[in-house]
C-alpha cells in the first residue's frame, strides 16, 4: 500500500510549471492512497483530478476558503464512508481558514488489508497555536476512536500537521504523553524508517519558503504519515518513506512543502 501526503501551495508561485512536476511526480509514484492539502476545489476547476486523473475515488474537505482552498483524499480504492468534523477549538481559530478540521475516509481496500480509515487531521497552523493543535489532536483523536470501535479496521493518517515531533500535540499522537484526560498511539512512518533523521518538509533551502511569509524559516518536520497501533505496535507495517519532492526538478520547485511518501504491508501472523 502506498501513501502519499503532499501540501500543493494552491495555485500561488509558477502554477503552470509547478502543476506539471507535481503532476508528473505523483501519478509516477501510482499511490493507492493519497491526501493533499491547500488544494484549490470550485465549481469550475478541481486541483485534485487536474494532478491525479480521474482513475481515484476523491473526497474533498466541504468547508473550503474563500477561492476553494482546503484539504481532499484519494484513493484507489473505493470510499464507502466519508466523515468530516471541523475543531474550532478555541476563539483563536477562525472559521474563515480551512485548519481545524479531520476528513476521513472509510475505504475498501482489497484483501489481506480490508476496510480501513484513511484520514487527514489538519490543525491550526500559526506558531503560537500550540494549545489549540493539542485540543485538536484530542478531539480527532478521539473521533477516530469511535470509528474505529464502530466500524473496525486499520487507520492511516497522512497530511501537514504544522507542528514539530517534539510538540505536545505529536508526542501525543505518537502516544509519549497524554492530553486531556486521554492518549492514544500512531507510528511515525518516516522516524521508523530514519530514526535519529530531521526529514525536514518545511525548509528555507526551498526559496518558496523564505521568499513568502516565512523568511526566517529555519526548518521543520512537519508533514507526516501515521500508522495507528494495536496494543503490541502498528497494525501495518512500515517498508518504506522517503521525502517526496524536497529538491527542484529542472529548477522548479513543486510546492513550498516537501510531501512524504510511504510504502505500507500487512504484519503476518506468526505460526503457533
Amino acid at each position: 500500500m502506498r501513501v502519499v501526503t503532499m501540501n500543493v501551495w494552491a495555485r500561488h508561485g509558477d502554477w503552470d510549471a509547478r502543476r506539471e512536476v507535481l503532476r508528473e511526480t505523483l501519478t509516477g509514484l501510482r499511490p493507492d492512497l493519497v491526501a493533499l492539502q491547500e488544494t484549490v476545489v470550485t465549481d469550475h476547476y478541481d486541483q485534485v483530478v487536474d494532478l491525479l486523473g480521474h482513475d481515484l475515488h476523491v473526497a474533498h474537505q466541504w468547508r473550503r476558503e474563500s477561492d476553494g482552498t482546503g484539504m481532499s483524499l484519494a484513493s484507489r480504492w473505493p470510499l464507502v464512508e466519508v466523515v468530516e468534523q471541523d475543531f474550532l477549538v478555541t476563539e483563536r481559530v477562525d472559521s474563515r481558514e480551512f485548519p481545524g478540521s479531520l476528513l476521513a475516509a472509510r475505504v475498501e481496500a482489497p484483501s489481506p488489508y480490508g476496510a480501513l480509515w484513511f484520514a487527514s487531521p489538519k490543525p491550526s497552523f500559526r506558531l503560537g497555536h500550540e494549545r489549540e493543535r493539542e485540543l485538536q489532536a484530542v478531539g480527532m483523536a478521539t473521533r477516530l476512536e469511535e470509528l474505529v470501535r464502530q466500524r473496525g479496521g486499520h487507520v492511516v493518517l497522512a497530511s501537514d500537521f504544522d507542528a514539530t515531533p517534539e510538540s505536545a500535540s505529536m508526542r501525543f499522537w505518537a502516544g509519549l504523553q497524554s492530553l486531556g484526560g486521554t492518549s492514544v498511539a500512531y507510528r511515525d512512518v518516516w522516524a521508523t524508517a530514519h530514526p535519529g533523521e530531521p526529514g525536514h518538509t518545511f525548509c528555507p533551502a526551498n526559496p518558496l519558503v523564505t521568499s513568502g511569509t516565512w523568511p526566517l524559516e529555519t526548518g521543520r518536520r512537519i508533514d507526516y504519515v501515521w500508522v495507528r497501533c494495536g496494543p503490541h505496535g502498528p497494525t501495518l507495517r512500515v517498508d518504506s518513506c522517503e521525502l517526496l519532492l524536497d529538491t527542484p526538478q529542472d529548477d522548479v520547485w513543486a510546492s513550498d512543502h516537501a510531501g512524504v511518501v510511504a510504502d505500507l504491508s500487512v504484519l503476518q501472523t506468526p505460526r503457533r
